[in-house]
């Protein structure tokens, strides 16, 4: 049987505990769905290799933030350190060299669902990191969607004006609705939730 990695069942646990204590229900409905998969059982370790691209360096201002939050934004602070080097980061899909403030200024990375430090197909579990002062481009999917924010930043989507929800903030996106975000003077760094399955 497959064990889950230590920091990554941190930030599971302190998730979910933050989540199911919230008055959002939508947030509580989509997330119920994530973590059913995953107590079910644990996907394969993933075989991806840790790598780094440029704004990544804004990792250690988002974290000195974080360190200093509420409750559970420290603990998460400290697993993902811990398993950060593991994650390998990508530029979203279709993200041009020539709009280098955004190529440049934004990163993705996969914890768990394809191509993430476990490995399955029934959900998705990531994180998103900007610079300061970029705008991640509207984009839709199928499946719905929880954020937690671990920074400031705000969010919008078809149904709701742009929304700061401050560090440890919740956002709900519909399924399949057009959405976006942005950072503002500080880097923003937020997980996201995804049941796909």
């Amino acid at each position: 049987m497959n064990r889950r990695d230590v920091d990554l069942q941190v930030i599971l646990e302190c998730a979910r505990r933050h989540i199911t204590s919230s008055s959002d229900e939508r947030c509580r409905a989509a997330a119920s769905r994530v973590f059913e998969h995953l107590e079910r059982n644990v996907g394969d370790d993933g075989a991806v290799t840790g790598e780094r691209i440029p704004v990544c360096r804004y990792l250690d201002a988002a974290y000195a933030g974080m360190t200093d939050g509420k409750d559970p934004l420290p603990a998460i602070a400290k697993a993902f350190a811990g398993l950060e080097g593991r994650l390998h980061w990508w530029r979203r899909k279709g993200a041009a060299p020539e709009n280098q403030p955004f190529y440049d200024g934004h990163a993705n990375a996969m914890l768990i669902g394809p191509g993430g430090i476990e490995q399955r197909e029934d959900v998705m579990v990531g994180v998103s990191l900007m610079a300061p002062h970029i705008v991640y481009p509207d984009h839709s999917h199928p499946p719905e969607e929880v954020y937690i924010a671990f920074t400031g930043g705000a969010w919008w989507n078809a149904a709701m004006d742009w929304t700061e929800p401050g560090p440890g903030g919740l956002v709900y996106n519909p399924p399949g609705i057009l959405h976006a975000m942005r950072s503002d003077q500080r880097p923003f760094l937020a997980l996201w939730l995804l049941p796909v399955g």
